[in-house]
């Protein structure tokens, strides 16, 4: 079941956290994967075994995208899946954020998406398939003080991945988002004890999710199994947000 062999799937925000184990997990279902970052690797793709590749790509930088793109489908032929992952917090509230941590958390949550989807979409349109999955959160669902540019990225990534839905439809490719709750990551082990505390309260299943919980949802979304589900919302998230 969710086999993706001879699939090539490209995970941007890979280095580590949801975006790195989404491609190990789409990897161990047989996908051949780009591991996309703004950090590490070189601009060239390199191979890091177990049917996994890291190419170094800033998802704000239209050129580099076209760059990167262009390098992946003349090594791999194709690209099937796309994770639109890659994220950053500029947390503060809004009387105090500055426009400069607005404008940054926009232009890679959202306009990222936007950038790399774009790039990717007429590749997919030829193949007539493709799966597109959009990594948002329950923030952007529900809100959160102090994280207004955040949450309108994410609630961002909502409305895009259904109006591209709508769009690619006809040429059997599925467009559907992800929106964790509450998990154990780099970027949540950052909060205080108290803060992890009371986010904890509000989760019926009363446990933090894990990095696995997202990757295999996103797993299904990827497969051929998924193929009458588009322009949906995954939630994965304990039951936070109902």
């Amino acid at each position: 079941m969710f086999n993706l062999d001879d699939q090539i799937a490209l995970v941007t925000g890979a280095f580590q956290g949801i975006g790195r184990n989404v491609a190990e997990s789409l990897a161990g279902a047989g996908a051949r994967v780009v591991l996309a970052d703004v950090q590490e690797w070189t601009d060239e793709i390199s191979d890091l075994g177990m049917g996994m590749y890291g190419v170094k790509l800033d998802v704000t930088d239209a050129a580099e995208i076209k760059s990167v793109i262009g390098k992946v489908v003349k090594q791999f032929g194709q690209i099937d899946v796309l994770v639109n992952n890659a994220g950053i917090l500029r947390d503060g509230l809004l009387l105090r954020m500055k426009e400069e941590d607005w404008r940054r958390v926009l232009s890679t949550n959202l306009d990222g998406v936007f950038l790399v989807t774009k790039e990717v979409l007429p590749k997919m349109m030829r193949k007539r398939y493709g799966r597109i999955i959009n990594i948002s959160s329950v923030v952007g669902q529900m809100g959160n003080p102090g994280q207004a540019n955040y949450v309108a990225s994410k609630a961002g990534v909502i409305g895009f991945t259904k109006a591209v839905a709508r769009e690619v439809a006809s040429r059997n490719i599925t467009v559907n988002a992800v929106a964790p709750g509450y998990v154990a990551t780099s970027m949540t082990e950052e909060l205080s004890e108290k803060a992890q505390e009371e986010l904890l309260k509000m989760v019926p299943l009363g446990r933090i999710g894990s990095v696995y919980d997202v990757a295999n949802g996103v797993r299904f979304l990827a497969s051929k199994e998924a193929g009458y589900i588009t322009g949906h919302v995954l939630n994965i998230n304990g039951g936070m947000y109902m």
